[in-house]
């Protein structure tokens, strides 16, 4: 066999093999505390349908100068401080991984105009196996903490 056909036949099953890790993202919103705030975070249960563990390693958005990944911890002393997670967050193969006020999110810093209530926000989440998954989220600024909505969007 020839280095050729070794290599079309080898391209030709990594295409044909299934994602390992599969991702689907459920019950997504946004949001600013205020009108004129410089910050606002996404919230989103992440689904890993797949076989294989993955990781949330990322996040962009055009919406601010930065986008990065952020939980909050206590530092000691009963206040509960915002930082950035660089290692991101791991996604269990069949599991899934909620982001949620509070804890675990997507950050945008030095947002670039209003986040106004029923527009979306592009996203674009880099997972460390299944690549980047861009999705449209819609802000909602009435939502309250722990509210579901029940149409998965």
């Amino acid at each position: 066999m020839s280095l050729k056909t070794l290599l079309a036949a080898t391209a030709a099953l990594s295409l044909a093999a299934p994602a390992l890790a599969e991702i689907e993202i459920k019950d997504a919103y946004a949001r600013a505390a205020m009108p004129n705030a410089k910050a606002g975070a996404a919230f989103m249960h992440i689904v890993n349908t797949g076989t294989e563990d993955d990781r949330l390693v990322g996040a962009a958005s055009g919406i601010a100068g930065k986008t990065e990944l952020h939980t909050h911890i206590d530092d000691g002393n009963g206040i509960m401080k915002m930082v950035h997670v660089e290692e991101g967050f791991p996604i269990p193969a069949g599991g899934m991984h909620m982001l949620k006020r509070g804890g675990d999110h997507v950050m945008f810093m030095g947002l670039k105009g209003p986040m106004n209530d029923g527009e979306n926000v592009t996203v674009t989440l880099r997972f460390e196996k299944a690549g980047d998954v861009t999705v449209e989220i819609p802000i909602d600024l009435q939502r309250k903490e722990g509210e579901m909505k029940m149409d998965g969007h």
